[in-house]
């Protein structure tokens, strides 16, 4: 599931960015999602994912704002805050990140000039 980069530094930087918007919002904030966390999901990230955004791959965005840094770290049953699909777009294009395995060729997103 995870991907190498051609620059390793856009992951760590998708990650601080999605970090800074979830440590940020407000209950007010539009895009927004505040979501509760589950007990099946403690060790499953990727199910966070898939019932906020419908898509497992999106488990960075979990990750950063649930301030784990690991895969194999425990999700602590808490409210987390994410950011909405188009927020998380807007993010990932700032960023130069994409983990949808069908926007990336040879380690970068299909939608980066070069």
């Amino acid at each position: 599931m995870s991907y190498m980069e051609k620059d390793t530094r856009v992951a760590a930087d998708f990650w601080r960015e999605v970090r800074k918007f979830s440590e940020n919002a407000k209950p007010w904030t539009q895009d927004a999602i505040f979501y509760q966390t589950k007990p099946d999901e403690r060790y499953d990230l990727t199910l966070v994912a898939k019932r906020v955004y419908g898509r497992r791959f999106e488990y960075l965005a979990v990750m950063a704002a649930a301030s784990i840094d690991s895969l194999d770290c425990e999700l602590k049953q808490k409210t987390i805050v994410l950011p909405n699909l188009a927020r998380l777009n807007f993010i990932k294009r700032i960023t130069g990140f994409e983990s949808d395995p069908d926007l990336r060729f040879q380690q970068a997103p299909t939608w980066i000039e070069e």
